[in-house]
């Protein structure tokens, strides 16, 4: 199924050169017919198919969309729309950073795929830490299966701490990733996948190669 006309696309690289409200204003119509309905329409299949491979997957698009705005409150940048839209599925949606799930942005940059434990607080990342060290083989068969390598080439990124408490240091001997303070993993694809009709078996495909990670980290800070 098509998803996503042309036009997305085209709309825009037009608001990036007219990244302003009385622009958006003028065009807010068309931004609902080819934006945003259709990708509600979208992230409520994919949220459909997702929990038939995941019951805990049970949420609706408004608690998986992020708005269009801008939060420019501390930014340099002070232009109000993003140059695409996104949406994280997760046990939680988009107001739990700490959660596993996929999260998957659409605009004519590329087709982002990003997936993994992006936010995990003090408590959560001391788990994950020591659930690595004592599961330190099971670990590094996911992190180098060639399922999860074909979808996300570069493995496991994030932020790292460049100390650790002592116990920590010890563990992070065994598996430098210890380091990290985010565990994520991201794919960028052509931009033009996404008005093909394969879209949601794309992303179907990136949520199953990661899920046993996912499920690992979940594991982890359970």
């Amino acid at each position: 199924m098509v998803y996503f006309e042309e036009d997305f696309l085209n709309f825009f690289k037009e608001l990036a050169a007219n990244n302003n409200k009385d622009w958006f204003d003028e065009n807010r119509k068309r931004y609902e017919n080819i934006v945003r309905e259709p990708f509600k329409v979208f992230v409520a299949d994919v949220i459909d198919e997702i929990h038939k491979i995941d019951s805990e997957i049970s949420i609706l698009p408004k608690d998986a969309i992020f708005r269009i705005n801008r939060d420019i409150r501390f930014s340099k940048d002070k232009t109000p729309y993003k140059l695409h839209v996104g949406a994280v599925i997760s046990q939680f949606g988009r107001k739990d950073k700490t959660n596993p799930g996929i999260y998957f942005e659409l605009g004519p940059e590329h087709l982002g795929i990003f997936a993994g434990a992006w936010g995990p607080d003090k408590v959560q990342l001391e788990k994950i830490r020591r659930h690595i060290g004592s599961n330190l083989k099971k670990f590094e068969k996911l992190i180098s299966s060639p399922s999860f390598l074909e979808y996300f080439p570069d493995g496991i990124k994030g932020d790292k701490n460049k100390r650790l408490p002592k116990d920590i240091l010890e563990i992070a001997q065994k598996q430098e990733l210890i380091f990290n303070k985010q565990f994520y993993y991201q794919a960028f694809l052509n931009p033009e996948e996404i008005t093909k009709d394969n879209l949601l078996k794309i992303i179907l495909e990136h949520y199953k190669r990661v899920k046993p990670l996912n499920d690992f980290f979940r594991e982890a800070m359970s």
